[in-house]
């Protein structure tokens, strides 16, 4: 508000099509009540659609810009941007944070991840970053109950959801893959729709995957959004920032082909309203690992421990999704092992910046060397 107020803009980036459209749908109308204009901006959108959202932010006409990754492209110009907000960051490359912080003249910059990062790692990712955790439930909110289950569960399962449905609540059930894969066993999704139907009869079930037109992705999600859809199989599309508040059951299939902190974000979608919601991990192995690593989901809703104890057992990259270009591979140094020690080298870091910004006193000559090289081999200029 205050910025609007100074008559500078907001970019609000989301990772998917479907988070930037409920941001915009909830947030245009709030806005409108104040006299804020807002505008999306998708690349899925008509092109006639798409030039007058940009037209509108280079001319200064919408006060809020909402998007995906259409917002980065050269065409999307802003007439006076001073605040970016990314949401779910780490769907995003620094260099895709830097790129839309480089519309404006410079904007101030805040990040969002619902995936709790131990502070550590959190500290190296984002060292350029102040961080503030919120580690507290909003109010109201039941604490999620938890089962971990092999696969003769199942017909017990189905019977839950459908008391669940009967109560006028709605599942989502989790599958590992879209299409049957030789050699795998993995439940799928197309199947496994088809499976439900059966085993849930007079109960409305639909398919969503990653696979699907973004128009039919919306749609779904809608209709599900709605009460329409009563169970929905997916994939782990809807890991992020899907809000119905009527979603009191999370299934995941296949529970040990997920990483820990995923089926974190996964149980996420639940337990967003006001009733007691559930989350039911199915095992389709007998491996007592999994059955370890997986019973630490069942005792625990406490996000960043999660994280911490999937950090030791699998590392960083895995961690946060995809191992993007090996951002965290270190050498040398064990991202859990030797927090405290990666913690003091990046407040040194930080220290010796302060203190000589381009390293010119004559001590740092061997640094500014070794960062010049480095810097080359990345095929940046930052005029060392």
């Amino acid at each position: 508000g205050n910025f609007i107020k100074n008559g500078v803009q907001t970019a609000l980036l989301a990772p998917t099509e479907i988070l930037a459209r409920q941001h915009f749908d909830r947030l245009a109308p709030l806005f409108e009540g104040l006299g804020i204009r807002t505008v999306l901006l998708t690349g899925q959108m008509g092109a006639a659609q798409k030039r007058s959202a940009r037209e509108a932010a280079e001319l200064g006409l919408a006060d809020v810009v909402i998007g995906t990754h259409a917002l980065l492209t050269e065409q999307t110009r802003f007439a006076r941007l001073g605040m970016v907000i990314a949401d779910e960051q780490h769907r995003f490359g620094v260099r895709q944070r830097t790129a839309l912080a480089e519309k404006g003249e410079p904007p101030n910059v805040l990040v969002m991840s619902a995936t709790p990062i131990p502070r550590t790692l959190a500290i190296i990712l984002y060292g350029d970053l102040s961080i503030s955790v919120i580690d507290e439930l909003p109010a109201k909110r039941l604490p999620i109950k938890n089962c971990v289950v092999d696969t003769s569960y199942r017909p017990k399962a189905y019977r839950f959801i459908t008391r669940q449905v009967e109560l006028g609540r709605q599942a989502y059930v989790i599958c590992p893959m879209v299409e049957e894969s030789e050699g795998l066993e993995a439940e799928n999704v197309t199947d496994y729709t088809q499976l439900l139907k059966k085993e849930l009869p007079g109960i409305t079930v639909e398919m969503l995957h990653g696979q699907m037109k973004a128009a039919q992705k919306n749609e779904i999600m809608e209709r599900f959004a709605s009460g329409e859809i009563q169970v929905l199989v997916s994939t782990t599309v809807v890991e992020v920032g899907v809000n119905v508040p009527n979603a009191t059951v999370m299934m995941v299939e296949n529970a040990e082909r997920f990483g820990l902190a995923q089926l974190h974000q996964l149980r996420g979608r639940v337990g967003r309203g006001e009733h007691q919601s559930y989350c039911i991990f199915i095992r389709g192995n007998k491996d007592q690992e999994t059955a370890k690593r997986l019973e630490i989901l069942n005792h625990s809703n406490d996000g960043f421990y999660i994280a911490s104890e999937d950090l030791k057992l699998r590392g960083s990259g895995d961690l946060l999704g995809t191992r993007q270009s090996g951002d965290m591979e270190f050498r040398m140094a064990d991202i859990f092992r030797d927090a405290d020690i990666l913690q003091k080298a990046s407040e040194a870091a930080s220290e010796l910046l302060a203190d000589d910004p381009y390293f010119e006193k004559p001590e740092h000559e061997l640094l500014k060397k070794v960062m010049k090289s480095y810097l080359d081999l990345e095929n940046h200029d930052i005029g060392l």
